[in-house]
């Protein structure tokens, strides 16, 4: 699988893509998604945006963002900074 797939659950973004933003291998990937130090977030297109998904991950104060049309077709792929934002943390307490 390469890019995004429409699953019954919702999108489903293939590992290496995420990895690669983040300067990952996907293993690495993996185990920091497992320890909660890569986050996401899907939001759906209102409006002018309808039928545009914005799927979001968070990595180490990177972000990846993908637009992606109803079929998973990527539109846009940007990596940036988070501003005002820390890394995630793994506190136990």
């Amino acid at each position: 699988m390469t890019g995004v797939t429409v699953t019954a659950q919702g999108f489903e973004v293939d590992a290496v893509t995420i990895a690669n933003a983040f300067g990952l291998d996907p293993a690495q990937l993996q185990e920091r998604m497992r320890a909660g130090e890569v986050t996401s977030l899907c939001e759906k297109g209102v409006d002018a945006d309808a039928g545009r998904f914005r799927l979001t991950f968070r990595h180490s104060g990177r972000v990846l963002r993908l637009t992606v049309d109803e079929g998973g077709a990527i539109l846009k792929q940007s990596t940036f900074d988070a501003k005002g934002t820390r890394p995630a943390s793994n506190s136990h307490g």
